[in-house]
């Protein structure tokens, strides 16, 4: 049978609404259909395919790894389908749902105080905030925008840059009050230095020691999963921490946080970009318009 004669669009949303309500029989009475036509049409997929997709051995169906990767693909295939015809409708007006993945930080200090532009400016434009320090899989998290902090690993992903910013090491007056302020290597390292729970490019603090470059391993005693966490214990004086001088620059300005051995400080930055998929001018108008916006009036910005 000719491709072309195959509605496989047709296969793949009867398949993937079956796998979303859990059987045959409910995807069946969804698609107006029966649920021996179901099960027909996933058997046709898999002959054609090549692979078995679901195990039928429980009442439930459980999807095989093979027909993990498939269902994920059909899914964004659709959602693309769905797309293509919104934006045919209507002149490519941006609506629809974003799935935004950004840091605590990022999201508290730069993206929620403009958030509000946007929401006016697009109001048929729907967010899905996902905040998280950890570098997610797009694709895994069905993720349209991804911001991202550090060095940008070789992908098929494209980047725009949203700005870059510097570190600073900062504690609370109550914790200097009674550890003392900083004034060496040796000093840090007698101090709690308060860490991430995730893998980081440098595992661990970036120093010049005696005009040397050198690396201060944190302190074990509180690891956080994300850094405004880690901002949030500094602030309650539990220890140091080694923060972007953006998250931190008001807290310093009024007197929260206080900025310790910056002569030691290497100068380092860290940048931070928007990473997506596809290329610039095959993006959906709903995502195009959040990337320009994050371009425009949520970059970051400090000393």
């Amino acid at each position: 049978m000719s491709r072309l004669s195959i509605n496989r669009s047709g296969e793949m949303a009867v398949f993937a609404k079956a796998v979303e309500l859990g059987g045959f029989s409910a995807a069946a009475k969804v698609c107006c259909m029966t649920p021996s036509a179901v099960s027909k049409l996933v058997q046709r997929l898999e002959e054609r395919l090549g692979v078995r997709l679901i195990n039928r051995s429980t009442r439930r169906l459980q999807l095989t790894a093979e027909g993990c990767a498939f269902y994920e693909r059909a899914v964004r295939i659709l959602a693309d389908i769905d797309e293509a015809e919104r934006e045919a409708g209507s002149g490519e007006t941006p609506e629809g749902r974003v799935r935004l993945n950004v840091s605590a930080s990022y999201a508290v200090h730069v993206l929620m105080p403009v958030l509000p532009e946007f929401l006016s400016a697009f109001p048929s434009v729907s967010l899905d905030i996902l905040q998280t320090d950890a570098v997610v899989d797009l694709m895994a998290e069905r993720a349209d925008i991804a911001v991202r902090a550090g060095p940008l690993k070789s992908s098929s992903l494209i980047a725009r840059k949203l700005g870059s910013t510097s570190m600073t090491i900062v504690g609370a007056p109550s914790y200097l009050q009674r550890f003392g302020m900083p004034e060496s290597v040796g000093d840090l390292e007698a101090m709690n230095r308060l860490s991430h729970s995730y893998a980081r490019s440098i595992d661990g603090w970036p120093l010049l020691s005696n005009g040397e470059p050198f690396t201060l391993a944190p302190t074990e005693q509180v690891r956080v999963s994300d850094g405004e966490g880690l901002r949030q214990l500094t602030l309650a004086g539990v220890g140091l921490a080694r923060l972007p001088t953006f998250t931190v620059k008001e807290d310093i300005r009024c007197g929260r946080l206080t900025a310790v051995a910056e002569h030691l400080n290497p100068g380092d930055i860290e940048a931070f970009h928007a990473v997506f998929h596809g290329q610039g001018g095959a993006l959906p108008a709903r995502v195009r318009v959040v990337l320009d916006f994050l371009a425009k009036r949520a970059r970051i910005s400090s000393p």
